[in-house]
């Protein structure tokens, strides 16, 4: 029961970052909030979290081949895991979202269109890959001792954390649609990044410390 817990919260944490940040796919998200309301933008969210499960099940395949090493560098990728993600943090801070918007379209698209726009949209980025890759070694996703089911158990629990992201900026944009301008994006787009930065950085030094550790052992 313990190991599901384990990779459930994890597995939420990890769909929740993978969507967090505010590329063009958190931007067209926005807009679809303030231009056509919660839904389209929210089934523009689903399709961002099917490529993003697709891209997840590519990284556990991949890993999978390489469990041995993984297992003897556990250390060392934790340590390359939060280097990844704070170069990826810093590259989210200094860009600004709203160069990303797109101008508003005037059709009435069904939730099918919206989901496939925003399926490709995400789907056209593989360099999230090494994002990915970098959160799994962070969160220590991939271990050797887990079963089947807790890999199917832990990739639901990603898409749950994408779909929960997806609902909830919404929902929030759609309630705050008054409030919401490009300098308030921005901040948001800020806020985010530093929280992966400072994440990052306490497994970073935890790696560190665990390299220390293991050599003086």
């Amino acid at each position: 029961m313990e190991d599901f817990i384990y990779i459930i919260v994890r597995g939420i944490a990890i769909g929740i970052l993978i969507s967090a940040p505010m590329g063009p796919i958190g931007m067209l998200c926005i807009q679809r909030t303030l231009n056509k309301g919660q839904w389209p933008a929210f089934f523009t969210g689903v399709g961002a979290a099917f490529s993003d499960i697709f891209y997840c099940l590519l990284t556990g395949l991949g890993l999978s081949f390489v469990t041995d090493f993984i297992e003897s560098h556990q250390i060392l990728l934790k340590i390359l895991g939060s280097l990844v993600i704070i170069a990826f943090g810093i590259s989210l801070f200094k860009k600004n979202p709203a160069r990303t918007l797109t101008k508003p379209t005037q059709q009435n698209n069904s939730f099918w269109s919206d989901t496939v726009s925003g399926f490709f949209l995400t789907l056209s980025n593989p360099l999230i890959l090494f994002f990915i890759i970098g959160l799994f070694a962070r969160f220590n996703f991939m271990t050797p001792e887990f079963k089947y089911y807790h890999y199917i158990v832990g990739y639901i629990s990603i898409f749950a954390g994408a779909i929960g992201w997806w609902f909830t900026i919404t929902y929030l944009v759609n309630k705050l649609r008054k409030r919401i301008n490009i300098r308030s994006m921005k901040i948001l787009n800020r806020a985010i990044a530093s929280i992966l930065m400072f994440m990052a950085f306490i497994g970073l030094i935890l790696g560190i410390n665990d390299y220390i550790l293991s050599i003086n052992g």
